[in-house]
């Protein structure tokens, strides 16, 4: 078969014979391709390139007869161009940090959601610190669409990501109410066009939206389906708070993990809405997997409808779905020393989840099949502990948002080297950030 750039030349060189535009009908499409009389340009519809780029593009990406240089560029393809997390602060603002073809960051933009950041309290009545708002998926990323929670003014913001500078945010419409109150964790689909945002106030539950590109974001419900949690807004917790609410893999349903608590001897739950027909259910399935106290982020895994989950109680665990969408544990990891793992992200480098604790500063790798500990790796970089993480291509990235004595960053891993090898290569100090900043992404 020829490739685009082939057929494009071949075509370019009939056209200094012939001098005269030649245009070729695309099947049964109704379309056509048209170059010009030149051969210096080709129009499909009402869409016109300059030949002479497409074929320098395709020149671009020759693998120049050697595997090694092929493969180099599909493994830099997969890792991020930029990542981003909100600063929860009064004034909620997405920050948006560019990203190196070594995977280290630097200073990209802060763009203002439209909306209003908020803290939780803690059991003494304080703004909450440095979890602020108890959840993992604050923020997130579908195609070059992001989304994101506005606690203090109980809305959602979408926005646009520039393919030129993806650290360049263009916010869609205006930012529209939850249904609920303070919403702290958002789910995306692509293929459903969907965002559904998790409240874990007064007024909790999930409430969905359909995503436009032109319109932003459109409400699809008019009350919300609703979780008894008996909160205050803002919520005290981190106990007998929403946690995560997120897409399966193939969008067939929208899952949510729910915090107990344990000092009163009540477990959290996994919470299951089906969707049909391009719609989720208004009415969930739920479950307390045997040994589980406090479920908090999660990671969906690779060819499989297992589902890797934090317990800030005691660790980590795989849990298995059966038909009827009922959670049990396929697999259970304790770890040591621990003060609250509550954010995970699964690696396809490794093969392996990340888990990270807000009150230790480590990443622990775990392998989601057996439950074995693979590695833990302590960091002397000065954060107190990190929070919201996520792997793209050879990287993990994780949001340390510091204290009031020490500044929020970002740590950078590079996972390159395979299961058990993770390594520290970057602390990115964020100037201008306060202790209050939730959520990772990344593009």
């Amino acid at each position: 078969m020829y490739r685009l750039t082939s057929l494009l030349t071949v075509l370019a060189l009939g056209m200094f014979t012939s001098a005269v535009p030649l245009t070729v009908p695309l099947g049964a499409t109704g379309r056509s391709l048209t170059i010009s009389a030149d051969g210096q340009s080709i129009t499909v519809g009402n869409q016109t390139v300059k030949l002479s780029e497409v074929m320098a593009h395709g020149a671009s990406c020759e693998a120049g007869g050697t595997g090694a240089v092929a493969n180099s560029s599909t493994a830099t393809s997969t890792n991020a161009k930029a990542i981003y997390f909100m600063t929860n602060s009064a004034k909620n603002s997405i920050v948006a940090l560019k990203v190196a073809a070594d995977g280290t960051l630097s200073n990209g933009s802060i763009t203002a959601t439209g909306g209003a950041g908020m803290s939780g309290l803690d059991s003494t009545g304080a703004p909450a610190a440095p979890d602020s708002i108890f959840s993992q998926g604050a923020v997130k990323v579908t195609g070059n669409t992001l989304v994101a929670v506005n606690p203090g003014s109980n809305t959602l913001s979408m926005f646009t990501i520039s393919v030129h500078d993806p650290t360049h945010l263009t916010i869609v419409g205006k930012p529209v109410s939850t249904l609920g109150e303070f919403p702290l964790s958002v789910a995306v689909s692509a293929s459903l066009s969907m965002a559904c945002v998790a409240n874990s106030g007064f007024k909790a539950g999930i409430a969905c939206f359909s995503m436009s590109p032109q319109k932003g974001l459109t409400p699809l419900d008019r009350s919300l389906r609703p979780f008894s949690l008996n909160q205050t807004t803002p919520p005290t917790g981190p106990f007998n708070t929403v946690s995560q609410t997120f897409f399966n893999a193939d969008s067939s349903a929208l899952l949510t993990t729910v915090k107990g608590t344990p000092a009163l001897n009540t477990t959290g739950f996994l919470s299951v809405f089906p969707v049909s027909n391009g719609a989720v259910g208004k009415r969930d399935v739920r479950s307390s997997p045997m040994g589980t106290a406090v479920l908090f982020g999660t990671a969906l895994l690779p060819d499989s409808t297992n589902i890797f989950v934090t317990d800030a109680s005691f660790g980590s665990a795989t849990l298995s779905l059966s038909s009827a969408n009922i959670a049990s544990v396929s697999a259970s990891t304790k770890i040591a020393g621990q003060a609250a793992t509550c954010w995970a992200t699964f690696s396809d480098v490794t093969g392996t989840a990340f888990v990270t604790d807000v009150g230790v500063n480590r990443l622990v790798e775990v392998d989601t099949i057996t439950g074995q500990l693979v590695n833990e790796l302590s960091l002397d970089n000065g954060n107190p502990g990190m929070i919201d993480l996520v792997s793209k291509g050879n990287f993990v990235y994780a949001l340390s948002p510091g204290n009031s004595t020490t500044k929020a960053a970002v740590a950078v891993f590079d996972v390159s080297a395979g299961r058990g090898m993770a390594k520290a290569v970057q602390n990115f100090v964020l100037e201008g950030v306060a202790d209050s900043a939730q959520g990772m992404t990344s593009f």
